[in-house]
């Protein structure tokens, strides 16, 4: 007697040029069997438009590995593997929105047009696994051109120097204040440049739309750019964008609402701070502490910023924790 097997064609992942499975419903996703209650970490969120599995996150990490920008095949692999084990949520890693505003010279940008395709690439696969992604825009500021943190061991310093690639004598700050002894002192922004680069991060919101992302998050924490302005130790401005609460939040409400413009009313904002630069006990002048960032938390919420993602430090090298 023979026994015929029924073969049924199991369905596609949408998204990508390739054979893998629809995973549906995606890992991570929590099943029942009885009536016993699901922990809430476990459990659905929604924000906005989106909707998580559960409330694990894969937190935005710089692997210094990007090619001029680009995202790389190592990217792929890295941000990918998260997506297969059940993280419904990866945001992509510090992503500069001018040459000059990475961290290192490996840093992935997204400053130009060509940066769109690689990293769409990613977004793709992670999506065809039922997962989201966000990117964290940045600038880095007068932290930008660093090394890797291993060089330091090897090299014996920090600064990325032309030779390697890096642009120390083109960092930009709120006030010409170096981070620290050893590294560059960076140039004060003309409004000019600062009119410059909120278009920068307005146009690399636009390209990160382009390229698929489900939300978009905005870098003000650990020392960089915005942090730098928000803070009255790195902001010595005397102009519009700085001195008072309001000036020195100026570029950030600019650059929030610059973004809300042109992304998806149902697409969420994301915004990450350093809730103090724990300079309160060795600075001789005010600093910038959590009282300040709770009227920021505020003032954000009314421009449309959905959730803050809460860390500190890293604005100056003398902070005490």
């Amino acid at each position: 007697m023979t026994i015929k097997k029924q073969l049924t064609a199991s369905t596609p992942a949408p998204g990508v040029p390739f054979y893998t499975p629809a995973q549906d419903p995606p890992a991570g996703t929590a099943l029942k069997k009885d009536d016993t209650p699901i922990p809430t970490v476990f459990t659905p969120l929604t924000i906005r438009g989106l909707t998580l599995q559960n409330r694990f996150a894969v937190s935005p990490m710089c692997m210094y590995s990007a090619s001029n920008g680009h995202l790389t095949d190592f990217h792929l692999v890295h941000l990918g593997q998260f997506a297969l084990h059940g993280t419904p949520l990866t945001i992509i890693e510090a992503t500069a929105v001018t040459p000059n505003g990475r961290i290192s010279p490996e840093d992935s940008g997204l400053w130009q047009d060509s940066q769109i395709a690689p990293l769409k690439r990613v977004i793709d696969f992670i999506h065809s696994q039922g997962q989201k992604v966000g990117i964290q825009l940045a600038h880095a500021g007068r932290k930008a051109s660093t090394l890797g943190p291993w060089h330091y061991r090897t090299l014996g310093k920090e600064v990325a120097t032309e030779d390697v690639g890096g642009w120390p004598d083109n960092l930009w700050a709120p006030s010409a204040i170096a981070w620290a002894d050893g590294f560059p002192t960076p140039k004060e922004m003309t409004l000019e440049q600062i009119k410059e680069l909120v278009q920068a991060w307005k146009d690399a919101a636009r390209r990160a739309i382009e390229a698929g992302v489900d939300l978009i998050e905005i870098h003000g924490a650990h020392g960089y750019l915005l942090t730098e302005f928000l803070s009255p130790i790195t902001n010595q401005r005397t102009d519009s964008y700085g001195g008072t609460f309001q000036n020195r939040t100026r570029l950030l409400v600019e650059i929030i609402t610059a973004i809300r413009s042109i992304i998806p009313d149902s697409m969420p904002l994301f915004l990450r701070i350093s809730a103090t630069e724990w300079m309160s006990h060795t600075s001789p002048s005010p600093s910038w502490d959590l009282p300040q960032s709770k009227q920021l938390a505020s003032l954000v919420a009314d421009l449309g910023v959905d959730l803050l993602d809460v860390s500190s430090g890293g604005n100056n090298a003398a902070q005490k924790i």
